[in-house]
């Protein structure tokens, strides 16, 4: 046991005291920083550029729609429409028209033409083309105010006066969402998505990099011939075990002081932003009890468990980092085939998809910690996802122990699949 603790306070000292470490723990807080300050600040200081009023509207509706729709974008009927030019075309002219007016958009005559028709009259679809497409302000001026003059033109053939339909359909609603749980409120719902997703990243990135860090150190001891030295006083198994426990501890204490500042950073948000002179709308982090909390580092211990064996077996099969990027691809394939549904899980995090590879021992570990900080889970498939967890650790274990207490010893030859399961035997 001594011989054990040894090893793992080498290997966590080892790392800890590394000006990288440093660096990656301080880039945490910056990062966070830089997430919950820099969208206020931006939207504080973004608005719809007047590149949304420099387009051509095409209206083939026979009505007066293109011309509600300039004097929307315009600011009303006092504003200034020199900018928007409105041409009323046919259904058959409107080919030509359209034509004409992307030439325009080329020579930088206008940014973009709006095309109105009878779908559009329909409340069905309008069509735009130009250079501004991405400019998601504009766009969105642009589409509410075409559906706002839409509905306006609609209430007036049913007979509401002009008037009174501009002032109907001049509102802007703001919904809010908000989550409720079994303990009862549980703050905004999507506060609890981008929690939920900030969750499985951080894991996903913390298994990945020290998965690959317990790698890189099985290889540096092989090429090196340092565990030739070690293992004469020391049971490879051991070894192994120690050097997974000393990184993990590194995972873990980055993880914690990671959120540590996050949950720092977010207290001062509101009086940093207020003395700049930003209003804002309060950060408030999802209402987690202890248990929960307790499962996300439970899922992150088996989970980097797993994986870390896994990555140190691949140390212990290859002779140089160039041998390793290829021998790592179906760790690491495993690993991102839990990342890459998540957007699907947090969509439906009660769905089937959500529910099997929030099972399975190698998705596990970063899926049911994300529906876990998205939604209420049943205890049963919480037991049961940190039981195949936790078997799937153990499994992975003991395969990586057998290939590693064979593998750290052998050099100038990749073994074959075949090699590999005699060593396993053995």
């Amino acid at each position: 046991m001594d011989k054990l603790i040894a090893i793992v306070r080498r290997e966590y000292l080892e790392r800890v005291r590394t000006r990288w470490f440093l660096i990656a723990t301080l880039f945490g807080p910056v990062l966070f920083g830089a997430l919950m300050f820099l969208p206020s600040i931006i939207a504080s200081k973004q608005t719809p550029t007047d590149d949304v009023r420099r387009v051509v509207i095409l209206d083939a509706t026979g009505t007066d729609l293109g011309r509600r729709v300039a004097r929307g974008l315009n600011g009303g009927v006092f504003g200034d429409s020199s900018l928007t030019r409105v041409e009323s075309v046919t259904a058959a002219e409107l080919a030509a028209a359209e034509s004409l007016a992307t030439r325009a958009v080329q020579d930088e005559r206008a940014k973009g033409y709006l095309v109105l028709d009878a779908s559009t009259i329909a409340g069905l679809s309008a069509r735009y083309a130009g250079s501004n497409t991405t400019a998601m302000m504009d766009m969105g001026r642009l589409e509410r105010t075409v559906r706002r003059q839409v509905l306006g033109l609609r209430l007036e053939r049913e007979g509401l006066a002009q008037e009174r339909a501009e002032a109907v359909t001049d509102v802007t609603l703001d919904m809010k969402t908000e989550r409720l749980t079994k303990r009862g409120r549980g703050g905004s719902a999507a506060v609890s998505l981008f929690f939920a997703l900030g969750v499985a990243m951080l894991l996903y990135m913390s298994i990945m990099l020290y998965g690959i860090n317990v790698m890189r150190g099985v290889i540096e001891e092989k090429s090196t011939r340092v565990a030739e030295i070690v293992v004469a006083s020391v049971s490879p198994s051991r070894l192994l075990a120690g050097k997974v426990l000393g990184v993990g501890g590194v995972g873990l204490t980055q993880v914690a002081l990671w959120v540590a500042g996050a949950l720092t950073l977010n207290r001062v948000r509101g009086p940093l932003l207020s003395a700049m002179g930003i209003t804002s709308t309060p950060f408030e982090l999802p209402a987690l009890s202890w248990g929960t909390g307790a499962l996300l580092i439970a899922f992150f211990v088996l989970g980097f468990t797993f994986y870390a064996a896994a990555f140190a077996a691949v140390g212990a099969m290859v002779d140089n980092e160039q041998e390793a990027q290829q021998a790592q691809m179906p760790v690491v394939l495993l690993l991102i085939a839990s990342i890459v549904f998540v957007q699907n899980i947090l969509l439906a995090p009660d769905g089937t998809l959500a529910r099997v590879m929030g099972l399975l021992p190698f998705s596990a570990p970063i899926v049911m910690p994300l529906r876990l900080a998205s939604a209420p889970v049943p205890t049963a498939q919480v037991v049961m996802a940190l039981a195949s967890v936790g078997l799937g650790a153990a499994v992975m274990t003991w395969l990586a122990a057998r290939i590693y207490r064979v593998g750290i010893l052998m050099y100038g030859k990749r073994p074959s699949l075949g090699e590999l399961v005699r060593w396993v035997r053995q």
